[in-house]
């Protein structure tokens, strides 16, 4: 009898997604077949198949022990997510080559389901970094008499969803620097710097509205900036990892001597990246937004803003409410002021003298309520309020203030 050959040996995946890749949760079922195509007849032992997901870290650094010997130490560590391990044809037992309890099968493609459960505990999602990486993968092995075993593997990613809809990720973030230069016995004046976005939560493709204001007091030309960038974080064996990179950035114009600039919304979008990791041990996705001014011959003023990259978008109930605040944005900066309020309702618009004539006698049956204490509450219970009025009483202190404000900077 001639044994027939393995053509093809391959994982696919039941993908439940419109793009047909295969993304999965925390949670999920994860389905798909074993495919195999072969010419002739083969015999098999079995076929296994074994779905695994972990994170793993892994760097060196060289040491020296002396003067003249050096060594280098190895840092890796591993987190278990998934384990599962499933047979499809035969038994558990491979180490024999007895032709007894073997499967054949006919020339052809032949499909093996199999179905999994994720674990429901929160998975870290998947990511390759420059030292770590978190991977999930389903792999089979055809086991035949008298022959290695045949294996084959396939990846599959986990997204463990951040719902950036929360009134954490939907909080404004801001903040306010400013620095003096001083070359030798000079000092110039300063810069400041303010900047706030509308939220902390995006999605990958998403645009972060920009809104600062950067005052070059100072002596030198300066150029704002802003950047967004990626920090992954790798632990092991007690020591860190780590990694800094640009994802994103945008430069503003040049800014003179006693120049001011504002950014009313400026844009910058979010290219296709990771979304952040949290939830890890050993590894930490992480992103910020640096707003500063590149000051040549000083270290730069800079602003970070954290950010977090979620997997779920925008509802818009959360967008209505980010506009909101944007539109708040512009007096946050003291860009713009709030309209003049009205003024509140007179006394004789809510308590008509009927209702005052009759607060003012007392019922009998509180008589044994009569006392101090209750006789100052009653006095005062519908007592009209002060009146109200639009004149400052403290004109010249405002105006002295104010005065002061706008000597601070050329600029103003």
């Amino acid at each position: 009898m001639v044994l027939g050959k393995v053509k093809s040996f391959t994982v696919s995946y039941d993908c439940l997604n419109d793009s047909n890749v295969p993304v999965f949760s925390s949670g999920d079922s994860v389905s798909g077949r074993v495919i195999i195509e072969v010419t002739g007849e083969i015999r098999v032992k079995s076929l296994k198949i074994h779905a695994k997901g972990f994170a793993k870290v892994r760097w060196t650094e060289s040491r020296n022990a002396g003067s003249n010997t050096a060594y280098t130490q190895n840092y890796t560590e591993e987190v278990e997510y998934l384990n599962h391990k499933d047979i499809l044809i035969g038994h558990e037992r491979d180490d024999d080559n007895s032709e007894e309890g073997l499967t054949t099968i006919h020339s052809g493609r032949h499909e093996y389901a199999f179905s999994l459960e994720l674990p429901q505990t929160p998975l870290a999602t998947s990511f390759e970094g420059k030292h770590g990486s978190v991977r999930y993968w389903v792999k089979a092995e055809l086991h035949r008499p008298w022959l290695l075993p045949m294996k084959t593997k396939k990846e599959f990613t986990v997204f463990e969803h951040i719902d950036i809809n929360t009134p954490l990720l939907l909080s404004p973030q801001a903040g306010t620097k400013d620095k003096t230069l001083c070359c030798w016995f000079c000092t110039s004046g300063p810069i400041s710097l303010s900047a706030k976005i509308e939220r902390k939560g995006y999605t990958p493709g998403e645009s972060i509205q920009i809104f600062a204001e950067i005052e070059n007091c100072s002596s030198r030309m300066v150029v704002p900036k802003a950047a967004i960038y990626q920090t992954q974080t790798f632990y092991a064996k007690g020591k860190m990892k780590e990694v800094k990179q640009l994802v994103a950035n945008l430069r503003g114009e040049s800014l003179s001597s006693g120049k001011t600039e504002t950014w009313s919304g400026k844009m910058l979008k979010i290219p296709p990246v990771s979304p952040s990791i949290l939830d890890c041990s050993i590894i930490r996705v992480e992103y910020s937004l640096m707003v500063y001014v590149d000051i040549p011959g000083a270290i730069n003023l800079s602003l970070n803003l954290p950010l977090v990259i979620g997997t779920i978008p925008l509802h818009p109930f959360g967008s209505r409410t980010s506009s909101v605040s944007s539109q708040c944005s512009m007096s946050w900066l003291g860009m713009g002021l709030p309209e003049r309020p009205e003024a509140p309702p007179s006394y004789a618009e809510i308590v008509t003298e009927e209702q005052r004539q009759s607060s003012l006698d007392v019922p009998a049956a509180r008589e044994e309520l009569d006392g101090p204490l209750f006789a100052y509450i009653h006095e005062f219970r519908f007592q009209p309020p002060p009146l109200y009025s639009e004149i400052d009483p403290n004109p010249d202190h405002a105006s002295r203030t104010e005065e002061r404000r706008l000597d601070a900077c050329p600029s103003r």
